[in-house]
């Protein structure tokens, strides 16, 4: 986990994955599927909103449905500032 990713979570982002599923634009009867992860704000979801406003505008699948979920990976209260420490033989 990169100082960039630990600053995210600390002003309250969280991971967010979201599975895609399209149809194939020379079969349109077969689905497939695509999995993308970001780190992103609840409730508005930003990023994943940027993300499906490209696929509609760049890509050629057009989209069957979406799933998502997401989930903060530092809660308030598993972070702690730590002043000193000590190590016990």
């Amino acid at each position: 986990m990169t100082r960039a990713e630990t600053e995210l979570m600390l002003k309250g982002y969280g991971l967010t994955t979201a599975e895609f599923f399209y149809r194939m634009p020379d079969y349109t009867h077969v689905l497939n599927s695509y999995i993308w992860q970001d780190y992103d704000l609840a409730p508005d979801y930003p990023n994943l909103f940027k993300f499906i406003e490209f696929w509609q505008e760049k890509l050629d699948g057009p989209l069957h449905s979406v799933r998502f979920t997401h989930r903060k990976l530092i809660h308030p209260g598993e972070w702690r500032h730590v002043v000193g420490e000590f190590t016990l033989h």
